[in-house]
């Protein structure tokens, strides 16, 4: 086991931060009164694929964070980086045609790395606001070719694109909608390649056949000449971790090329050697329309996303704007220099670092983590590419009946992994996600397989989990 930093930089005591963190922190997607009567777990360091609490508790963290820390905890060459460019130049808006080098060499790498159809970067702070700056200036596209009726956005049921006002419309996420008055009238979903619960079976063709077909004819439906995009994760993440057949992206751009709209690639967590690959459309090939992207972007070493777009949209845009007068969309902390660097190091890492390498050799050991854990009575599928996965839990291995909510399973099993030293995400549907960062060694795989299986086992061994399976 790799040994942490076990030095603290808290000023209060513990208690006094727990507290202040319970009467004053609002924390993100989280029942307010459930997190007031539980407290916070509070994390105090990392180091690989390591964490550690403010008890002394180690975890093997088999999530990376928030799906984000794909370089792994303690990179001293990104901190190095922030750093310098903190002490050279903390701070350069891209206001008043101001910049600086860490952006624009940034912005050419990822050009670089990205599908060829993308030539052009504006950098956010999240995927949210990547998710939510495409559409802006897809509404601002239309409006330049004189499609302002095009209106209407689909994307997947399940789908995960953020929790801006807009692209919390596009997930498809009951919690991102209730009480915020979503989705929206122009906001529509066709079904996921949801291969284990598909209504056409698991046959890969016919699951890419059964989603062409349903976009055409919500295309249809709506009016092709109503339809801006559509939205889609080459994998889907907080949606349960849905792996399409492979062709089905390539299928569902190629759908959205002949119905003239755009096809947007949602890589926020899919990207930077996630599925394999730096960006999961270089699988299949596929160049969008537009991408987003996040997470391993920095590594979640500090915020930034980015949105890419073709050059026809952009020179549509630039051509379509009356002379001298900007495209009104902007933020102060877009092309953050700090940011810049640290993204340029982290990409450096994954390159020149050989974590790309690894995660992609280690990538084997992972998915035979899950596969043998697919006989266990808890598990009705194991899926996998690349280092995202998850294992889908049910009461009933043949029916694929999900467990009853108001065992409130998917916490219960969160906490028994937290205690046997494991880090994932529970989804309330129980479904267990799973992204190692990629700095990930066959030993650690090794362990995890054997935490994670002690984990099912003490669930199955609760009286009402096993009444539940009986």
């Amino acid at each position: 086991m790799s040994a942490l930093a076990s030095s603290s930089h808290l000023s209060l005591p513990q208690t006094s931060a727990l507290e202040l963190d319970r009467e004053h922190l609002i924390h993100p997607v989280s029942s307010w009164r459930a997190h007031e009567k539980r407290g916070a777990t509070l994390l105090q360091s990392g180091k690989g694929a390591w964490l550690r609490d403010t008890e002394g508790h180690e975890l093997l963290d088999a999530f990376a964070g928030l799906w984000c820390v794909n370089a792994g905890y303690g990179q001293e060459s990104v901190v190095q980086a922030a750093t310098e460019q903190m002490r050279k130049l903390p701070y350069a808006t891209g206001y008043f045609h101001f910049g600086s080098e860490p952006a624009a060499r940034l912005a050419a790498k990822l050009v670089d790395l990205a599908p060829p159809s993308l030539q052009h970067v504006y950098f956010t702070l999240s995927g949210s606001d990547a998710v939510e700056a495409a559409v802006r200036l897809i509404a601002q596209y239309n409006h330049a070719r004189g499609q302002t009726q095009r209106r209407h956005f689909i994307s997947l049921e399940r789908g995960y694109h953020g929790s801006s006002f807009f692209g919390a419309g596009l997930t498809a996420l009951p919690a991102f909608h209730r009480g915020f008055g979503l989705p929206l009238p122009e906001q529509h979903y066709i079904a996921s390649p949801y291969a284990y619960r598909s209504a056409v079976g698991s046959d890969p063709l016919a699951i890419i056949s059964a989603s062409v077909a349903e976009l055409r004819a919500t295309v249809q439906q709506i009016g092709q000449d109503k339809v801006a995009a559509f939205f889609c994760e080459p994998v889907q993440g907080s949606g349960g971790v849905i792996v399409p057949p492979e062709g089905w992206l390539k299928a569902m751009r190629q759908a959205c090329r002949e119905l003239g709209i755009l096809f947007v690639a949602d890589e926020v967590i899919t990207g930077f050697g996630r599925t394999g690959p730096m960006f999961a459309c270089e699988a299949e090939g596929v160049d969008p329309d537009m991408m987003t992207m996040a997470k391993g972007l920095t590594s979640g070493y500090v915020p930034m996303g980015a949105m890419l777009m073709s050059d026809e949209i952009y020179q549509t845009i630039a051509d379509g704007a009356p002379a001298g007068v900007p495209i009104g969309h902007g933020t102060t902390y877009s092309a953050h220099p700090v940011s810049a660097a640290v993204g340029l190091e982290v990409i450096r890492l994954y390159e020149e670092g050989g974590l790309l390498a690894n995660g992609q050799a280690m990538a084997p050991h992972f998915a035979r983590v899950l596969a043998n854990l697919a006989d266990h009575p808890l598990v009705g599928e194991a899926r996998q590419r690349g280092l995202l996965g998850a294992l889908e839990l049910v009461s009933n291995k043949q029916t694929k009946a999900r467990f009853d909510p108001a065992l409130g399973l998917a916490d219960r099993v969160f906490a028994t992994g937290y205690r046997n030293g494991l880090v994932f995400r529970s989804f309330g549907d129980n479904i267990l996600g799973f992204a190692p960062a990629l700095c990930f060694t066959a030993e650690e795989f090794e362990l995890m397989a054997a935490r994670l299986r002690k984990t099912l086992d003490d669930v199955l061994d609760f009286a009402d989990v096993r009444r539940a399976t009986a």
